[in-house]
């Protein structure tokens, strides 16, 4: 046996053999991380066909793009960034945020009040979440989720920092509303 067959159990190995086109390296990167990043494709996708095709464009500009990786920091972290980027590519196409407004006065936050999520599990609310409209979905997924900042928001998207924000709390309170109806059912 060669000394330089991979352990394709070793992040560094497999990330070397995804630079070489190795085949092998390709499906461990991708059995490493499919689930993951399909699960942050679904938060951008209305349906799990939507992400399906999501994911498959994630993972081919992963390929084409991984020899830019420098080794530093999270390497999850990174491919994470290139899947959240292709959805935001895909939403842009589809001018998701055309109707996107600023609005200064927009209520900052989820007023305090009962524990709404008491009894609804995180698959509910995660199905909640895709159902939300595009815009307070994306700015919801983004600054939440992610972290982003409303800036880098505004950047990506190509919209205000204040039209993020206002998207942002309109998100919380279209959630908070559909939370509250699920209680009540209950």
């Amino acid at each position: 046996m060669s000394s330089e067959l991979l352990d394709l159990t070793v992040e560094e190995d497999i990330v070397r053999g995804c630079i070489r086109q190795d085949q092998r390296a390709q499906r461990a990167l991708y059995e490493k991380y499919a689930s993951r990043m399909f699960a942050v494709c679904l938060r951008y996708s209305r349906n799990s066909e939507e992400a399906k095709d999501l994911l498959q464009e994630g993972f081919i500009t992963l390929f084409s793009k991984i020899g830019m990786y420098s080794g530093t920091g999270s390497f999850e972290g990174w491919i994470r960034r290139i899947f959240v980027n292709a959805a935001l590519m895909k939403l842009r196409k589809a001018d998701a945020l055309k109707d996107a407004e600023d609005v200064t006065d927009a209520v900052r936050g989820m007023p305090a009040g009962d524990d709404i999520l008491a009894g609804i599990s995180g698959n509910e609310i995660l199905r909640l979440v895709s159902a939300m409209p595009d815009g307070f979905r994306i700015v919801f997924n983004m600054n939440v989720i992610e972290g982003y900042s409303h800036k880098e928001i505004a950047d990506a998207l190509g919209i205000t920092e204040g039209a993020s924000r206002s998207q942002l709390s309109r998100g919380r309170m279209w959630l908070q509303d559909k939370l509250k109806k699920m209680e009540k059912k209950r």
